[in-house]
């Protein structure tokens, strides 16, 4: 007989997410007259675990999101690990896990706080703070990998640059030189070697000036509304300078200037204080021809300031340049293209999921774990076209092991097909099983729900599609 499965490691935070983000977001920001009396939620963009300091980095064709983990129940920043997410159509977000943490860091001992991942030289290069155990201050590592998702290293064994402060960001510009930004409360910059682990001459204090990053009133210690959290860019000749401002409750301001150090103007509000967390932090790309702009806030059950999740945001600038306002959705951002559904997708591919979990799975990647009775996901905007055959999915349970249902268009929408799990021995230990399926044609919402006894039913590694076979001119059927 197998021994029982032991519960995830973390809450689970998926079956009153749609109810609070629609309460804390949408009904607090619409006008009596006008809300909705149901909500389609699709902030925050993830649902499972909570995160938090988002920071965006365009690979090809993917969008690869570098989050900090915030613990369940946090009545502090309690975070140990760094997380990464990917995604090619700005909906659909595929978890990668935790490749980085602070065990990665030998002489690291807390405080996995807000980093950013830069490519260079055909690596990725992620710069974290951390609280250096020697010293018992805030120092700045740097870790290194040749994939995006992981498993990253520590590049040299030590910190990069270490004077109690944090939230790094980092500039290649045009030239090839590379810049690394952080400060809390001050703002520093220093110029990266080529190797992108080391540096040339010593940090410089930015001035922080009225003029560079606004005006704040009620503390003669900070005159500047700049807290933390800097997010440096550049685009179309100009460099933007992106910031939490003014704690606490932060709202996010920026910068510009014509070079990388400076001289910075303070250019207004990009998001207002909002959101049920007291902190936020910026992070800006452009993806297949838009702009999107990803933060944090406190939406999910149990979320706050030290509980806080991710979402995003598309946006257009202004003709001038300048950044408009705003403001928090639930919707978030569309979708830019389609899902195909016949190529293999990772089950923790998601727009949305309730109730679920992911773990490491013994076949590479992750999978959804812990699945239980009503449980299931969301993937946004399949394109089946003139329809499918049959469906496939990668199972693995140690129980019997319930039920994956196939619906249309919501959790309690029509049923397209039924895949019977089986016991196959152990919870990692997989087979594929199949079934027709009927009416998954055009571009709709796949939901997969997962259905059975009491318990933890199954896991599920991966799923496709089988499309329907194409009738030949004048063939009969």
């Amino acid at each position: 007989m197998l021994p029982a499965r032991p519960a995830p490691t973390h809450a689970r935070l998926g079956r009153a997410v749609t109810w609070v983000v629609a309460l804390v977001l949408a009904l607090a920001a619409v006008p009596a007259a006008l809300r909705p009396t149901t909500a389609r939620a699709d902030n925050p963009i993830v649902q499972h675990i909570y995160t938090a300091d988002p920071a965006p980095l365009v690979v090809g064709g993917r969008v690869y999101l570098y989050t900090g983990h915030d613990e369940d129940g946090s009545t502090n920043f309690t975070m140990r690990e760094w997380r990464v997410w990917s995604s090619d159509d700005m909906v659909n977000w595929t978890d990668h896990g935790s490749p980085l943490s602070l065990s990665t860091f030998a002489w690291a001992s807390s405080n996995a706080w807000a980093g950013q991942t830069v490519q260079r030289n055909g690596k990725f290069y992620w710069y974290v703070p951390v609280t250096n155990r020697a010293t018992g201050r805030m120092a700045i590592g740097v870790a290194v990998s040749d994939s995006p998702t992981g498993p990253f290293h520590d590049a040299i064994g030590r910190p990069l640059v270490e004077n109690g402060e944090i939230d790094p960001t980092v500039l290649v510009d045009d030239d090839g030189q590379a810049y690394l930004y952080w400060g809390n409360p001050n703002l520093w910059y220093v110029k990266l070697n080529a190797d992108m682990t080391s540096y040339s001459g010593s940090p410089t204090k930015i001035p922080l000036t009225t003029a560079g990053f606004g005006t704040r009133t009620g503390d003669p210690n900070r005159p500047t509304l700049f807290e933390e959290g800097p997010w440096v860019y550049k685009r179309g000749g100009l460099y933007y300078l992106v910031f939490a401002a003014k704690c606490c409750s932060e709202f996010i301001a920026y910068s510009t200037a014509p070079g990388p150090t400076g001289p910075w103007t303070y250019r207004g509000t990009v998001m207002p204080t909002q959101g049920s967390s007291f902190t936020n932090h910026p992070g800006i790309i452009d993806f297949k021809g838009n702009s999107y702009f990803f933060y944090h806030n406190g939406a999910l059950p149990g979320g706050g300031g030290f509980t806080r999740s991710v979402a995003v945001e598309k946006f257009s600038y202004n003709a001038d340049g300048t950044i408009p306002t705003i403001t928090m959705t639930t919707t978030g951002a569309p979708q830019a293209g389609t899902l195909n559904p016949y190529v293999r997708q990772e089950a923790e591919t998601l727009a949305w999921g309730s109730g679920i979990e992911t773990e490491p799975s013994s076949e590479g990647g992750m999978n959804l774990g812990w699945l239980e009775n009503g449980d299931y996901v969301k993937v946004k905007g399949v394109a089946f076209g003139s329809g499918a055959s049959s469906f496939a999915t990668r199972v693995a349970s140690a129980t019997g092991g319930g039920t994956v249902e196939v619906r249309l268009g919501g959790p309690n929408g029509t049923v397209a097909a039924r895949c019977a799990v089986p016991n196959t021995g152990g919870w990692q230990t997989w087979t594929t099983v199949s079934c027709p399926i009927s009416g998954a044609v055009g571009t709709q919402d796949l939901y997969l729900r997962f259905t059975g006894g009491s318990g933890y039913l199954a896991n599920v590694n991966w799923w496709q599609f089988t499309p329907a076979p194409v009738m030949s001119e004048g063939a009969s059927a």
